[in-house]
């Protein structure tokens, strides 16, 4: 591990960006950018056609600097627009709505309690990551998608590849990707032949229903779906709870309510980023007012959605005094518009059931060692710990 991770704070000690109108910065690689950091701007952006991911990676568009594997790829459906973005959302989009997911909550619960006992069975010390923030959302992703046979290890080693920035050697990238590529294809091929009732079915047939849709954008997507479906809740499932033992053990005894554990969710999720970039990208098509500023045409942006959710002329309260309030407006935590996450009800259902049964059983849980001595997972856009040492 660098000497950078070990001297890095928890994320919900990093203070925003200052709020302010939209003003010309850079890219960590020197690219001129706008950077967006109120809330009323941010969401602008996200929701205006005007703003867009394709136009990052147009022939036209300026260099970007480090990027992931499919983050850096404009065959993913994060970077595409418009009619062909919409498409692709629509294969999965009945799978994550709140109905489907209020299904899931039974079998979830269970995946949940039986986690959460086997901590307690084992007894302390424990590592948390190990025995709960890692195995539980790979355990409901691999159910989703119907690959409960793959071994965890595994998705975890081409989640860490798909997810890599430019530090990680380009040639091993690309044979693990290759791999994991591969067995997506297979997959596909699979559930063709034998559909199930796991998303991947519902999506081919729907595919093969709509047509239009190559081979090569579906295997890209149902390696999205299985990395980052379980990624983004491992790291911030496993921040919340350095923040709730390290800062509020006042408050861990009031997580035993569903009710309070949801509203903790909520606003830790709003308040708590997943990693330490300073926003997501998008490109404008058109010359555009945002904030009382004129962006040109053709100019990238970055949006500040962590700063935006900690716009004081929006949100009155944080998590000191706010923990259990309910959020003033809708989050952005999950972005807005065209590409707002659709894995959102889901990921507020496992962190809730997580937090809520973990206090329940566990009234007394604290960290075994100070926060300084964590070491920090860094992948692309998510940082969290690599292990969490508790005790009871």
């Amino acid at each position: 591990m660098s000497i950078d991770e070990r001297t890095l704070i928890p994320l919900h000690r990093r203070k925003p960006a200052a709020h302010g109108a939209p003003r010309l910065t850079a890219l960590p690689n020197g690219t001129p950018a706008w950077l967006i950091t109120r809330y009323p701007d941010v969401r602008q952006v996200l929701t205006d056609p005007a703003f867009g991911r394709a136009a990052l990676f147009a022939p036209d568009a300026p260099s970007l600097g480090s990027v992931s594997g499919l983050e850096g790829d404009p065959g993913f459906i994060s970077n595409i627009d418009g009619p062909e973005h919409r498409q692709l959302r629509a294969l999965m989009q009945q799978a994550f709505t709140r109905k489907a997911i209020d299904a899931w909550t039974p079998w979830l619960t269970s995946v949940v309690e039986r986690l959460v006992d086997d901590v307690v069975d084992q007894g302390p010390p424990a590592d948390l990551v190990a025995s709960l923030t890692m195995p539980l959302p790979v355990d409901v992703i691999s159910r989703l998608m119907g690959v409960e046979d793959v071994d965890r290890q595994r998705l975890r080693h081409w989640t860490d590849h798909l997810f890599a920035d430019r530090s990680q050697p380009v040639d091993e990238v690309r044979a693990v990707l290759a791999e994991f590529y591969a067995f997506a294809a297979e997959l596909l091929d699979r559930r063709r032949r034998e559909p199930g009732e796991d998303l991947v079915s519902r999506m081919v047939a729907a595919a093969d229903q709509q047509g239009g849709v190559s081979e090569e954008r579906m295997v890209k997507l149902i390696c999205g779906l299985i990395a980052g479906g379980h990624e983004t809740t491992v790291a911030t499932l496993g921040n919340f709870l350095v923040y709730l033992l390290d800062e509020r053990p006042d408050a861990w005894p009031r997580l035993t309510s569903e009710d309070a554990a949801q509203a903790a969710a909520d606003r830790l999720l709003h308040t708590i980023p997943l990693g330490d970039g300073q926003g997501a990208l998008r490109r404008s098509v058109r010359e555009t007012v945002v904030g009382g500023v004129t962006i040109p045409a053709g100019a990238v942006v970055i949006v500040d959605r962590a700063s935006a959710n900690q716009d004081p002329e929006v949100f009155a309260t944080g998590l000191a005094g706010g923990l259990f309030e309910p959020l003033e407006a809708t989050t952005l935590a999950f972005s807005a518009g065209p590409h707002h996450c659709l894995g959102a009800w889901l990921s507020r259902l496992e962190l809730r059931l997580a937090l809520h049964r973990l206090a329940t059983r566990l009234p007394g849980l604290r960290l075994a060692e100070p926060v300084e001595a964590i070491e920090w997972r860094c992948v692309f856009s998510t940082r969290s710990p690599r292990r969490l040492t508790v005790t009871w």
